[in-house]
């Protein structure tokens, strides 16, 4: 949450050309680094009090690659913005800390859970309840979806050879073992990446696990566009398998997870045994899934200008945005669509988990395609041209 607010204050400032906003990414990035960077042990905690100490929400003092990632994102943004070498120091500093740590020397990808000095969740005997959860067992699509964003966007400021060793190694899993050509991504893997998977244990068994297995609309139209970013800073100018696949997780996504009577993509769904098609089994309609939704349909409309479903898409998609998000009289936008869920009207705005990170950027990402200034059109509608003909 903490740096997801100091990379969209960093984006604010330099898109606004706004320097009111850099006062509070330097707000940000102080906090980030007197009261959440380990001085004993490196990484960022995973959760921390308002001065620096343990709280009693968090296992012991547990660290994730997932926030360390974002750590990252945010570092290297607000680099960019003030060109402060201490962050992008931090961010290097992040970084290595994976590597030492996260990353499974072995059989590749990261490991998410880790405890203070850098263990494997996974190799600790279970005292409390975290340990004894699956998913500290597991690798999972949404630490490795955002240690591709990171590392992206790390590599275009530090070029270092194992930067882009990990970035590639990163986009090279995400497309082909947790995308691979379903048109969805599978969620949870072993160590030795095996999928997790509770298809053939019955519908309750199968509901009672969803969070572990099942198709998530929201991630797979995001990570359509953190792969295509990733191929682009690796400078893989003939990646023709990258586009397919990240087309084909939107094609998926607008086939079988988009509202064509109010526009917006639903939650989840799961492709249950017996069944040809997929059903939907929860119909919220998150903000960060539409915002993202509105960022990704909008970019395949410009790489692919004559297929038109994804203009026709996008604008069913701003029309809900437009009219079950956005609260027209308090500002903001709400945490769910009100056709599905009306109680979200009162719901907070804001909490631990809806930051403005997805709704400014997908907005931003807007404005830039519209401006014609995103700079992933131009090579990927030539690649497109070459092999859709």
């Amino acid at each position: 949450s903490q740096t997801r607010q100091v990379w969209t204050s960093s984006q604010a400032a330099m898109f606004n050309h706004d320097t009111s906003y850099t006062k509070y990414a330097r707000h940000g990035f102080l906090f980030l680094r007197d009261h959440m960077w380990d001085k004993v042990y490196g990484g960022f905690f995973n959760l921390r009090s308002r001065n620096g100490g343990y709280i009693d929400e968090s296992y012991r003092d547990e660290k994730r690659a997932y926030g360390n990632s974002f750590a990252i994102y945010a570092l290297v943004s607000y680099y960019r913005l003030t060109r402060d070498t201490s962050a992008l120091g931090y961010a290097k500093r992040t970084f290595l800390w994976l590597e030492k740590f996260s990353h499974d020397k072995k059989y590749g990808g990261y490991m998410d859970p880790l405890e203070r000095d850098g263990t494997w969740l996974m190799k600790v005997k279970p005292s409390k309840k975290r340990p004894d959860s699956p998913v500290n067992h597991w690798k999972d699509y949404n630490s490795s979806i955002h240690l591709l964003e990171s590392f992206t966007e790390l590599y275009k400021v530090w070029p270092d050879s194992l930067v882009r060793t990990r970035l590639h190694e990163m986009l090279t899993l995400v497309r082909d073992t947790f995308a691979g050509r379903k048109g969805y991504l599978t969620l949870y893997f072993s160590v030795h990446w095996k999928p997790v998977s509770y298809r053939d244990s019955g519908t309750q068994t199968i509901l009672r696990n969803k969070e572990f297995d099942h198709v998530s609309f929201g991630h797979d139209i995001e990570t359509a566009y953190l792969m295509l970013e990733a191929s682009h800073a690796l400078g893989l100018s003939q990646d023709t398998l990258t586009l397919r696949i990240a087309r084909s997780l939107v094609d998926h996504a607008l086939a079988t997870g988009f509202d064509l009577k109010h526009g917006g993509f639903f939650y989840e769904g799961y492709y249950f045994p017996g069944r040809d098609t997929i059903t939907i089994i929860d119909r919220e309609k998150s903000w960060w899934v539409e915002a993202e939704g509105l960022n990704s349909l909008l970019l395949m409309s410009k790489i692919f200008p004559s297929d038109n479903k994804y203009p026709e898409a996008f604008l069913k998609q701003w029309q809900e945005i437009d009219s079950f998000l956005i609260d027209k009289e308090h500002g903001g936008w709400y945490i769910s669509g009100l056709e599905e869920n009306p109680e979200a009207r009162t719901a907070p705005k804001a909490s631990i988990w809806k930051a403005n990170y997805h709704d400014s950027r997908a907005l931003m990402n807007c404005i830039r395609l519209f401006r014609n200034e995103n700079e992933l059109v131009e090579p990927f509608k030539q690649l497109a041209g070459q092999i859709y003909r």
